[in-house]
């Protein structure tokens, strides 16, 4: 499985879903991770990091073309368009009544999203 670990833009939100060790987990049972160029800098992890566990750092664009998405915090408005149809999606999600534009999204793209 292709695995995409985005930067979080989220105002404040420094976190990043997966660590390094994460990802030498994930590479180590055979899966392809793909890191966002800075996306663990705020947790204080650096794309050399990431790439010595085995991650492809690469641009936006291509983090969210994975077939799993693993973020922190749900997706905002402007990551809408970067959600691709079928997509798996595991984050932290606060659906129930909070944000239904986001509830259509995943509706309509058929994305199947997991909240932990």
């Amino acid at each position: 499985m292709i695995i995409g670990v985005p930067k979080e833009i989220k105002n404040s939100e420094n976190r990043v879903a997966v660590t390094p060790e994460g990802v030498k987990k994930l590479t180590g049972s055979m899966h392809k991770v793909l890191v966002e160029t800075t996306a663990g800098v705020g947790s204080g992890f650096e794309d050399a990091d990431y790439k010595k566990a085995g991650a492809i750092v690469v641009a936006t664009e291509e983090v969210w073309k994975a077939q799993l998405i693993v973020k922190v915090k749900e997706p905002l408005l402007m990551e809408y368009p970067l959600l691709k149809e079928q997509q798996i999606l595991f984050t932290y999600l606060h659906l129930a009544g909070v944000d239904p534009d986001l509830t259509r999204e995943f509706l309509r793209k058929k994305i199947t999203a997991i909240a932990y």
